[in-house]
């Protein structure tokens, strides 16, 4: 499948993903070999280099996705939610959606389970000077500000509670997905 991704004030990438699972509730996707053209990185740490993979969880009508990052190596390097507008699935395996700049990155493998982790982690808001760049530009909306501080903030209540992410984000690991991708036939599909 693929996601058009766009950003304000005109930027629109294309993400193709390979659709894993789908029940309703959640849509399941690996992001195999991620063409990035360098590392993304959280606080000087490489959280996703070029050719890593990538789970990515849409929930339906939701205003943020996530995603388990790993490194080359298929480790888990950490979750990140991305605050977006709630994805159009649109026919053909083409979906759309928004981004409302802000980030939550929540690193280590522990962050994936919180309600079993024995590490204690910290989520990290991401993005903020960007979204306020983008306010004063006009390129976003005083109302797309307030929604996306409202959905961090939201994440990170229910974070606090030990509620997010959900349960099912455990549930897929990169190996189930990779399981489910190799039975499939080639060729990325929706």
């Amino acid at each position: 499948m693929e996601i058009l991704y766009r950003r304000a004030p005109h930027r629109l990438t294309r993400y193709r993903q390979w659709l894993v699972h789908d029940d309703g509730r959640v849509k399941v996707t690996l992001a195999r070999n991620v063409p990035l053209s360098k590392p993304v990185r959280v606080g000087g740490r490489v959280v996703l280099e070029p050719g890593a993979d990538a789970v990515w969880f849409t929930f339906p009508g939701a205003w943020h996705d996530i995603g388990i990052f790993h490194g080359l190596d298929g480790e888990v390097t950490g979750l990140y939610a991305n605050v977006i507008t709630p994805c159009l699935f649109g026919p053909g395996g083409v979906w759309t959606t928004t981004d409302l700049f802000l980030d939550v990155w929540v690193g280590g493998a522990g962050a994936v389970s919180p309600r079993i982790s024995g590490t204690p982690v910290r989520p990290h808001v991401l993005d903020r000077e960007e979204l306020a760049e983008a306010a004063r530009a006009g390129a976003v909306t005083a109302q797309a500000v307030e929604r996306a501080e409202a959905e961090v903030e939201a994440i990170l209540r229910r974070w606090r509670r030990r509620s997010w992410p959900p349960p099912m984000v455990a549930e897929w690991p990169r190996q189930r997905a990779l399981t489910v991708l190799e039975g499939m036939a080639p060729g990325p599909g929706g």
